[in-house]
C-alpha cells in the first residue's frame, strides 16, 4: 500500500530527507505533491534507518516541508518499451517530446539493467559498415563492441556522430538494424540539428532518440544513457535487431554526477570527481555486446570530450580501460579543413582483427590496413624531417611517402560529412593510394593481393 509522508525534514536542492519512513528502498522511485496540487518526481538516493535522502528530478522552488506529501511507489525509474520506439524523440526521462501519442508499452523496463554476464558473452566478430573510411578500413567497427570517440571541444564530432547513425549498417540480406542515439546534456540547437538531420534523411525510421538538454536536471542527465540502453536492450534481445548506441557527451553525464556527489558530500576522487566513476561508467559501458543464443547485439559509440585536449583526464582514462579502443579526433586535422579530423594513428580498434578477411569484408583487407598504417606513420616521419632539415635532407624514396601522407590525409581521411564509402570502395581507395609508393616498399602487403588488386 503506498503511504503518503508529510515528514521532509530538510531540503538542499537537489537533496531532501524525509524522515519517518518503511519500507523504503534505494533506487526507488518517489512524487512529491506540493500543496498546489502540482506532482514532482525523484528517487531515493540512501536510506538510514528510518530516515531517506531523495534526489530531485525537478526544482525545489516552492515545496513547502510540512504541507508538501511524498509517497514512495516501490519501484525503480522505468522506461515503457515497444517497437513503436522507432521513429520517436523522448526526453532524458523517456517522455515523448515530437508531438505524436503516448506509446502504447508492451512493458515497462528497469532502467538500471545489469552489466552482461560475462559467461553469457558470444565473442564480437561481425563487421559493421559505418561509410566512414578512416573507422572501416583502419580501425575497423566490430558487432558487440564498445569503440568511444574522443574528441575536443570545437572539435566536429557531433556531424561524425549523425554521420555514422545515419550511415551504419550491418552487410548481408534481412539484417534488422537500428540506432539508439542519446543526447546528453547538450545544447537545444546541436539538439536540433540532430533531429533534423535524422529527419531528413529518413534515418529517424530507424532511429530511437532521447534529447537531455543542458538546462534539464542533473538527475535527468545521469538517467538518460540508461533510457537508452534499455530501450536497446530491448530491441536487441527480444526484438532481434542489430542495435547501435551512440551517447553524446559521456563528459556531460560524468560532471553530472560530479554535481550530485558533491551534493551528498560524498569524499572526491581524481579532479572532484566520485571514487566510483570507474564503477558507474562500466555498469552503462558493460550492457553491450552480443549473448549467446541470442541473434540481436548491442554496439556502441560513446562520444566524449577530452577537457583541455588531455587523455589523461579521469573521463577519457577510464573509458579507455573499459572500452575496445578508441577513435581519437585531431585538433591539427581540423585545423587543416579535414572532415572529419580523425587521427588514425593513434586511434585503435582492439577488435578490427575479428571483423574483417574474407567472407566478412575482403581478403586483402588485413594487408591493406597494416601497410597503410605504416606507409602514413612513415611519411609523417619524413614530413617531419624535412620541416627541420629541409626537403634537399630527404632520400627519394622518403619524399614519395611524404607525398603519400599529404594525399592519405587529402582523399582518404578527408571524405566529408555526406560520403558514404561502401567497404569496397574505401579498399579500393587504399589500394590507389599505396600505388603511389615503390612496390618493393609495400611489405605488408601479399605480392598476389598487389598483382589482383593494385590498379
Amino acid at each position: 500500500m503506498i503511504k503518503d509522508y508529510k515528514t521532509i525534514r530538510q531540503i538542499a536542492n537537489p537533496l531532501m530527507i524525509v524522515e519517518q519512513v518503511e519500507g523504503v528502498t534505494y533506487d526507488e522511485l518517489c512524487e512529491i505533491e506540493l500543496p498546489n496540487g502540482e506532482v514532482r518526481r525523484g528517487k531515493v538516493l540512501e536510506v538510514e534507518g528510518d530516515r531517506a535522502v531523495v534526489q530531485l528530478f525537478d526544482s525545489a522552488q516552492g515545496i513547502n516541508l510540512a504541507q508538501t506529501k511524498v509517497r514512495f511507489l516501490g519501484h525503480p525509474l522505468e522506461l515503457a518499451v515497444s517497437e513503436d520506439m522507432l521513429g520517436r524523440v523522448f526526453n532524458g526521462m523517456g517522455q515523448p517530446i515530437d508531438g505524436g501519442p503516448e506509446l502504447l508499452a508492451e512493458a515497462h523496463r528497469d532502467i538500471n539493467g545489469m552489466p552482461m554476464n560475462p559467461a553469457a558473452r558470444a565473442y564480437p566478430a561481425e563487421f559493421i559498415q559505418t561509410g566512414v573510411s578512416t573507422i572501416d578500413g583502419l580501425n575497423t567497427l566490430v558487432r558487440g563492441q564498445k569503440l568511444p570517440i574522443f574528441s575536443a571541444s570545437g572539435l566536429p564530432h557531433a556531424a561524425l556522430a549523425a554521420q555514422i547513425a545515419r550511415q551504419a549498417r550491418v552487410l548481408g540480406d534481412g539484417e534488422n538494424f537500428a540506432v539508439v542515439f542519446a543526447a546528453v546534456g547538450i545544447t537545444f540547437e546541436e539538439s536540433e540539428y540532430f533531429i533534423e538531420d535524422f529527419k531528413r534523411t529518413g534515418a529517424i525510421d530507424r532511429t530511437v532518440v532521447f534529447s537531455n538538454l543542458a538546462n534539464d536536471p542533473a538527475v535527468e542527465r545521469i538517467a538518460t544513457p540508461r533510457m537508452a540502453l534499455t530501450a536497446a536492450e530491448y530491441l536487441a534481445f527480444e526484438k532481434d535487431m542489430h542495435v547501435l548506441v551512440i551517447i553524446t557527451d559521456i563528459t556531460n553525464y560524468a560532471e553530472a554526477l560530479r554535481e550530485v556527489s558533491a551534493a551528498k558530500k560524498e569524499v572526491p576522487g581524481r579532479r572532484g570527481y566520485p571514487g566510483y566513476l570507474y564503477t558507474d561508467l562500466a555498469t552503462m559501458y558493460e550492457r553491450a555486446g552480443r549473448r549467446i543464443g541470442s541473434k540481436g547485439s548491442i554496439t556502441m559509440i560513446p562520444i566524449l570530450t577530452m577537457p583541455e585536449d588531455d587523455k589523461t583526464h579521469p573521463i577519457p582514462d577510464l573509458t579507455g580501460y573499459i572500452t575496445e579502443g578508441q577513435i581519437i579526433l585531431s585538433r591539427d586535422l581540423h585545423r587543416k579543413g579535414i572532415v572529419p579530423p580523425v587521427d588514425v594513428l593513434p586511434s585503435l580498434s582492439r577488435l578490427k582483427d575479428k571483423g574483417i578477411g574474407e567472407g566478412k569484408t575482403r581478403e586483402d583487407h588485413a594487408g591493406t590496413m597494416n601497410q597503410l598504417f605504416a606507409a602514413y606513420s612513415r611519411g609523417k616521419d619524413a614530413k617531419e624531417l624535412m620541416t627541420i632539415l629541409g626537403e634537399a635532407a630527404l632520400s627519394d624514396d622518403d619524399k614519395l611517402f611524404a607525398e603519400f601522407a599529404d594525399e592519405f590525409e587529402k582523399t582518404y581521411v578527408n571524405q566529408g560529412n555526406n560520403t558514404n564509402r561502401s567497404i569496397e570502395e574505401t579498399l579500393d581507395l587504399g589500394w590507389k593510394l599505396l600505388s603511389i609508393l615503390p612496390r618493393a616498399e609495400l611489405k605488408r602487403v601479399k605480392p598476389e593481393m598487389i598483382e589482383k588488386y593494385m590498379k
